[in-house]
């Protein structure tokens, strides 16, 4: 074994192999060892004992909108990645839009990368955007280490990323597959939602009924098709309709090379329990009903979805108006999501180990990070200490999000998140950050 600098020892450790008392050894930043727990601390190493608090893998969030530059005033490399820190993740994955520019060339995502070096206290990769006139620029992206290329089928709600229809996706696709990439898709059929009734104001049943369930179960059947046609690899983002997950499956079990992910508050929010005009509940898709997120909840247990992640998606609180229709569509929890899936899980009678595989191994897998997600050796010595039997009640003025709006507000949530650490440096302490030590990832790291 090399040179050990730190022992991380507790008597919860989830490993792939399952949960155990365990001693972990860091060399360089990386797992050199995963211990019995009455291990000898080598000469010259460090031990920290967390006692019987978790030590999971550093989580991997592969869906964040940071939007910075370019809209900083709604979220930011410095905050977001605070929040992270202090929420058990470790590394994140930014999207292309919501900053200006967005990541829709190389030139852009250098930019970015830029504005991000100095600022990030996680690791940091970045997804590229697919256009309907950048097909010429996925390629240089992808050479550039972009981990994949996001597209929206429907209006993105930013006029600089419009959206694809099916013959621009099929090209972008083709393209895609050409190169061994990933398209990952905002999946509501455009059609179905002008169709849908369209009424202002702050009810929430209105809400609802303008983003019908048939817009998200016609795009994913449209991209499965895509898929299937060109043998190409796709990802659903953000399912909120359980009506697809039939369609899903016999994808997978067809050999459709797709994948799917929820998100925290698709599973533990409900549509009955939105108040009028609580437009920190907006999000598109939308929070639909208590029977859903049961039938989404079957779906992540038997492996169907296959991760789940934040969508944070974070706005100034002056444009979370009243008003449903006009109230800009995004939910934060980069600092919740952890508690607020475990308070769920647990109640379904699910263990840790099931949080860890779907918020950690599954994400991780998603973008080809192979050093990250597990406690195993050689991965990166990113960890994630977890108190599961604390409570906590949200106070959005605790939160490190920029803007502290989020729709957990006042809700009692189990799983108090005691330390972050970031290949063998602690990075969160009880509340407490350290300095930025994030490094910029590129696909294949």
């Amino acid at each position: 074994m090399p040179e050990v600098q730190l022992v991380l020892r507790s008597t919860r450790v989830i490993t792939p192999e399952g949960t155990r008392a365990a001693s972990i050894a860091v060399s360089g930043g990386t797992i050199a060892g995963v211990l019995p727990y009455d291990a000898e601390v080598p000469a010259g190493a460090r031990l920290e004992d967390v006692g019987d608090d978790v030590v999971l893998p550093g989580l991997v969030d592969t869906h964040v909108h940071v939007n910075d530059p370019g809209r900083t005033e709604w979220e930011g490399f410095w905050t977001a990645t605070r929040a992270a820190a202090a929420g058990g993740i470790t590394t994140l994955l930014d999207m292309p839009l919501n900053s200006l520019p967005p990541t829709t060339t190389v030139e852009h995502l250098r930019i970015k990368q830029e504005v991000a070096r100095t600022k990030a206290h996680i690791d940091v990769g970045f997804w590229g955007g697919a256009l309907p006139d950048n097909v010429k620029d996925l390629r240089p992206l992808f050479d550039a280490g972009v981990f994949g290329f996001k597209s929206f089928l429907s209006p993105s709600g930013v006029d600089e990323f419009p959206q694809l229809d099916q013959e621009q996706l099929a090209r972008s696709l083709a393209e895609i597959a050409g190169f061994g990439g990933l398209m990952i898709v905002h999946a509501e059929d455009p059609h179905h939602l002008e169709a849908a009734p369209q009424r202002a104001g702050e009810k929430y049943a209105d809400f609802l009924a303008s983003r019908p369930r048939d817009a998200e179960n016609t795009a994913i059947e449209n991209l499965i098709n895509q898929a299937r046609r060109l043998n190409a690899r796709v990802h659903v983002l953000h399912l909120s309709s359980s009506d697809a997950l039939p369609l899903i499956r016999a994808a997978k079990d067809e050999g459709v090379r797709i994948t799917v992910e929820s998100c925290p508050h698709f599973l533990t929010l409900t549509a009955e329990e939105v108040p009028d005009g609580a437009t920190e509940f907006k999000c598109c898709p939308p929070i639909r009903e208590a029977s859903n997120q049961d039938a989404l909840w079957e779906g992540l247990i038997d492996g169907t979805i296959d991760c789940v992640v934040s969508d944070h998606s974070p706005s100034t609180a002056d444009l979370k108006t009243p008003d449903f229709a006009s109230a800009w569509g995004g939910i934060s929890s980069l600092q919740l999501g952890l508690p607020a899936i475990w308070t769920e899980a647990r109640r379904r009678g699910r263990s840790l180990e099931d949080v860890v595989r779907w918020m950690a191994e599954g994400p991780a897998r998603l973008a080809g990070l192979d050093r990250k997600g597990a406690i195993e050796v050689g991965r990166d010595a990113d960890f994630a200490v977890l108190d599961p039997e604390a409570t906590f009640t949200v106070d959005p003025a605790e939160l490190e999000h920029r803007n502290r709006v989020t729709a957990y507000a006042g809700r009692t949530l189990h799983g108090v998140v005691t330390s972050t650490w970031l290949r063998g440096e602690r990075i969160a302490d009880r509340g407490t950050l350290a300095e930025p030590t994030g490094r910029l990832l590129a696909r294949g790291d």
